[in-house]
């Protein structure tokens, strides 16, 4: 099965889940850039609970159809400083804080200009993280209807759509005595390591 789906910022654990039940993975790369989407934006887990973290990005009018490849990022809003700071904050004691780290610093060190190019470079990292050898390709044209192999995920995970979490395993996070799901792999990752494709399975 191939999966079929739109590049995320830091995706949350389930879209992991999905992954590893595919052969591939398969990104749209001819859509029109969404607002308010995981496209630009991740959940994180704070000592004040569930916070956003969302990168800016540069838009013309807002009634503009814009390529999603085509969506810069503003870095004239120090966003990293403060997404940096707040996973520091948020996850700095958790045990594979210090193992992990290093390798998404260097990912955002690059600043690369487009959105999609961030998100491709934070999902190849996470794959390799999580040791999960999926073969990643973009779409050449945007396609409504797919063929019966591909699993069309596009615009399912969302944060305005809230998941069935009935079967979602509870794993021990760094604050709160009840468990947040549907947050970012980052999540998953600094609290649970190595065992984080274990918990996937």
């Amino acid at each position: 099965m191939i999966l079929l789906t739109e590049i995320q910022y830091n995706p949350p654990a389930r879209y992991f889940w999905h992954v590893l039940q595919a052969e591939s993975i398969l990104l749209e790369a001819h859509e029109n850039y969404t607002k308010q989407s995981y496209r630009n934006r991740c959940h994180v887990l704070t000592a004040q609970g569930v916070q956003p973290l969302t990168v800016p990005v540069l838009r013309g009018s807002s009634k503009d159809k814009t390529l999603i490849t085509s969506i810069e990022i503003d870095y004239t809003q120090k966003w990293y400083n403060v997404h940096w700071r707040t996973l520091q904050a948020a996850y700095g004691r958790a045990p594979y804080f210090e193992f992990y780290s290093d390798y998404i610093q260097e990912v955002y060190a690059r600043q690369p200009k487009y959105l999609f190019d961030l998100n491709v470079d934070l999902l190849r990292l996470y794959l390799k993280l999580l040791k999960l050898n999926k073969p990643l390709h973009c779409t050449e044209t945007y396609q409504a209807a797919v063929p019966e192999n591909v699993l069309d995920l596009r615009n399912r995970l969302h944060p305005k759509i809230i998941p069935d979490n009935l079967h979602v395993k509870p794993y021990t996070q760094v604050f709160g005595k009840q468990f947040a799901s549907d947050l970012s792999i980052i999540d998953l990752l600094f609290t649970q390591g190595p065992a984080s494709l274990s918990y996937l399975q």
